[in-house]
């Protein structure tokens, strides 16, 4: 799998254009309203361009009228949103990739009977794949893999022909998710499946229906899902199929002192419950957990997991819990960013702070310049100022 380098984000909410570096761990602090889930949700669109759900993900959030760029544009500005990700191997195993892609609105017709009718295999109010673009940077000029314009381009095969997209992409959907000849075209399979093992994590349900509080089918689960539904099933198997709990344990002694975690060895379904010191014979189901305790949990299955994702998104990780639990979740960021790339947006100057003792991270600090998302120290051509 890749890692990632930059992103870049233009028109899309509060993103008039942006482009940001992306760390081993990268915090992002700010007041509500600056446009700290807006970065997070632009990762997220990336993710959806290569699952082939981009246009109905835009749908669901409110469209394109919603989801443009609402400030003030200059003359002969596109109402458009741009979207790309810089990636690399960090291991040197390929030439860096840069995938972006292109959405706008879809161009129309008024008939005779007024009736507005859209060009094009889309609906009238539907957004539309307007380009799409990957490029190989190999140090003198980038190769171009894919170029997409509307619903013609090309892509470029292993053996380095150009291959004319096929007649039947339609213009909702990405030619990222459409070609799946891993053989013909390797760089787009990386950087499809790069960007489909990214996970994002944001309000875990804990009300008394969540599926975190029950128990989950027995499932060999290397990676908790997004929704932690199968949070039950992560933890045996860390206990029972790799046999090495040592992490967990620690990130739950260090936040509930005392306190032990039961993973019963599974039948057909996967449970766990917590034995708290108070109580040394009574172990503790999911079921009547606190809110802020499960929550804590699902956030440990989403960091110490038996194998983590590429890619680790975190929307205001400390939301309902505790502020002794503060410190303990920090150690558990750090210790994952040991094994992948963690990005997380935070309210929490008490988090920031702490993994910036835990870490060494730098906290960058979103902020609002003239109606637009901006980011303290960062330079216009991408870079902070510390890292020039």
């Amino acid at each position: 799998m890749l890692t990632v380098r930059g992103v870049s984000a233009s028109g899309y909410r509060s993103l008039r254009s942006i482009r940001f570096p992306v760390d081993v761990l990268s915090v992002f602090i700010g007041a509500n309203g600056v446009g700290k889930t807006n970065l997070y949700r632009a990762l997220e669109l990336l993710q959806s361009a290569a699952a082939g759900t981009l246009t109905r993900d835009l749908a669901m959030e409110g469209g394109m009228d919603s989801a443009l760029w609402a400030g003030k544009r200059k003359l002969g500005d596109k109402a458009c949103i741009t979207l790309s990700a810089e990636l690399f191997d960090p291991e040197g195993g390929s030439v860096p990739l840069t995938y972006e892609v292109e959405i706008g609105l879809v161009q129309q017709y008024v008939t005779d009977q007024g009736h507005r009718v859209a060009m094009g295999a889309a609906f009238v109010q539907e957004a539309q794949i307007k380009r799409e673009a990957l490029l190989q940077s190999t140090g003198r000029r980038p190769v171009t893999l894919l170029d997409r314009v509307g619903a013609k381009g090309f892509a470029r095969g292993l053996d380095g022909r150009k291959q004319e997209l096929a007649a039947g992409l339609l213009a909702t959907e990405t030619a990222l998710s459409a070609l799946k000849d891993a053989a013909a075209f390797p760089e787009l399979d990386l950087v499809r499946r790069t960007l489909l093992g990214w996970r994002f994590h944001h309000d875990f349900r804990t009300d008394k229906d969540s599926a975190l509080r029950r128990p989950c089918l027995a499932v060999t689960t290397p990676t908790l899902s997004s929704d932690a539904g199968d949070l039950a099933a992560v933890f045996a198997t860390l206990a029972h199929i790799r046999q090495d709990t040592a992490d967990l344990e620690d990130a739950v002694a260090d936040a509930f002192p005392g306190a032990r975690l039961v993973i019963p060895e599974p039948d057909r379904f996967a449970r766990f419950g917590i034995i708290f010191p108070d109580y040394p014979k009574r172990v503790f189901e999911a079921a009547e957990l606190s809110d802020g305790t499960l929550r804590y949990l699902a956030l440990a299955g989403a960091l110490l997991a038996y194998r983590l994702p590429p890619f680790i998104a975190l929307n205001e990780p400390e939301t309902s819990l505790h502020p002794d639990l503060i410190e303990p979740l920090a150690r558990m960021i750090a210790k994952a960013s040991e094994r992948t790339q963690v990005w997380l947006v935070t309210h929490s100057e008490r988090l920031a702070d702490a993994l910036g003792r835990e870490h060494h991270s730098r906290c960058h600090r979103v902020v609002k310049r003239d109606g637009a998302t901006w980011i303290d120290g960062l330079k216009l051509f991408g870079a902070f100022e510390d890292e020039d």
